[in-house]
Parts: C-alpha cells; structure tokens; sequence
C-alpha cells in the first residue's frame, strides 16, 4: 500500500502485495466487474514471487477499497493469518494457559498490527520482538498466563491499571477483559502509537498517562487489579497502596534474576500475600519519562 495518487479519471493504488492480499481485498471491496476494476501483474519488474499489482478504480470505489484494506490488515494474510493465529493458541494451550475467556481474545486480537510491517510476519512466534526504544513486545505466552492470572485472583476487574503501555498489545488483550483500562507509559512515541492502533480497533475503555509507571495513577486508584510489563528490582510501594481492597498485583521483579509475582492485598488492610510463580525476563522498570 506504498502510494495513491489521484487522476482526472480514477485513482490508481499501488501494491507491492501477493496476489493472495490483493484478490482478498478485491473479493472484500466487491469490486469483481471489469467495469468497476482492472487487474494485472507486472511480474517484470519485480520477479514473480512478489509482483506489483496495479489496481484502477473509479472515485466512488475508494471508500469500499480503503474499508477493505483496514479488514484485510487486520485479519492478516500468510504468516499472519487466522490460521497461524490458532497455532499460536494451541501452543499456549500446551504451555498450559488455560482460561478460554483469555484464550479466545488472543485468539481474535491481530497481533502483527502492533509490530512494524518489517517484523509482522513474526507477530505468532512465541517470542519477545523489538518495538523501539529498549522495549519489546512480550512473548505470546507470557500475555496470556499474566492476564489468566488477574482474572483468575481478582474478584472484580471494573477498574485496573497497566503499567507499560509498550506497544499496546497487552493493552488491547485487558481492555476486552475488564471495564475501565487504566495506562501508564513514560516512552510518549510508543505510547502514540498504542492510542491509535486501540483506537482503529474500536477499543474505547482505556485511558493513558504519560508517566512514571513505578508512581503507577494515584488520582485513578484504587485499582482491582494492576499488570506490570516492566520489572523494578523491589515491589514499588506506590503500586501496593493503589490496590482496592483485595486486589491484586502482578509483576516482574528482579535485575538479572527476575521473578513473576502476584501480590493480593488482603482485604481493606496494610498487609499483602506473595506469591512467585515461574522465572521470567522483562525491560527493566525505569524511572523518568521520555518525549
């Protein structure tokens, strides 16, 4: 989807696309007359394993197409199809994610839209990638045994807070989860990409800060529940006394050894039960806030 440029007669999009991106597109925009739309591959110019498409398209197509790029997108193609997605979900199945609620929204979230086009089609491997700035996109199976376990431990999920935004991918796993998303992140590029992508994905639940995440979001609190996806090398306190009554904590902890906890509050008062769960390897919780 490199350029568009408009003509006096048509417009004219360029993809340097498979035929297997573009014919779905077409079959979404339900443009299959001649009349409406001229196909052909110039194999040429770029070999034939990935030729360039040129699609010609009247100016009343442009809104049927452009809504039928945005699906296509989001339900991939290839390496990131529904069917690798369901790979994906069946090895955390065998690693022992069990919550189906979990499951089937993994399951349904494209999470190659929040990587560069670069790294997508690694989007299902279970494996931490690369977004920027020191900071990465957590392993598939690590999203999803975290968020089985605020699930499992928490009573009530009306309000629950995120500290590291990062890409917005946990984001968007909680926000289907619980009913209002609070999220922290002190990198603001990434944090501005993450809006957007919720946003294009019609999640409305969730509200950011550009922050300190170890301060976690005082005014909100309290919270039922509060994920971390950065590891301090102690429990913040900060992040203890925004717990609601019962609430419950899950976080990395540790520098070069770090540790899954889940910390519950017990009931209304000053004390709080841990427990380690399994190793595990984060970014660090850094201080500070970066434009």
């Amino acid at each position: 989807m490199a350029a568009l440029k408009a003509y006096s007669r048509g417009l004219f999009i360029f993809y340097r696309l498979s035929r297997r991106v573009v014919f779905p597109l077409v079959r979404e925009a339900n443009l299959s007359s001649c009349k409406d739309l001229m196909c052909y591959s110039r194999t040429d110019l770029v070999g034939p394993e990935r030729p360039w498409i040129l699609i010609v398209l009247q100016e009343r197509n442009l809104r049927e197409v452009k809504e039928a790029v945005s699906k296509v997108s989001m339900q991939g193609v290839g390496m990131t199809s529904q069917r690798t997605r369901e790979r994906m979900v069946q090895r955390l199945m065998d690693q022992g994610v069990s919550n189906l609620e979990v499951l089937d929204v993994i399951r349904n979230t494209p999470r190659h839209i929040f990587l560069d086009e670069a790294l997508s089609h690694r989007a299902y491997e279970d494996s931490s990638l690369p977004i920027g700035f020191g900071q990465t996109l957590s392993q598939p199976y690590i999203v999803g045994r975290m968020t089985e376990i605020v699930l499992s431990a928490s009573g009530s999920l009306d309000r629950v807070l995120e500290v590291g935004t990062g890409s917005g991918y946990q984001t968007s796993i909680l926000a289907q989860l619980v009913g209002q998303l609070f999220s922290v992140e002190r990198i603001k590029p990434l944090q501005d990409k993450a809006r957007k992508r919720l946003r294009d994905m019609g999640l409305r639940n969730v509200e950011f800060s550009h922050a300190d995440g170890g301060f976690g979001w005082p005014s909100k609190g309290p919270f039922n529940a509060i994920l971390s996806a950065a590891a301090p090398r102690i429990v913040p306190q900060d992040l203890l006394n925004q717990l609601a009554p019962n609430g419950v904590l899950v976080i990395p902890v540790g520098a070069e050894k770090q540790e899954l906890h889940m910390v519950i509050r017990d009931g209304d008062s000053d004390k709080f039960i841990t427990q380690i769960l399994e190793p595990v390897k984060f970014v660090p919780l850094l201080s500070g806030t970066t434009r």
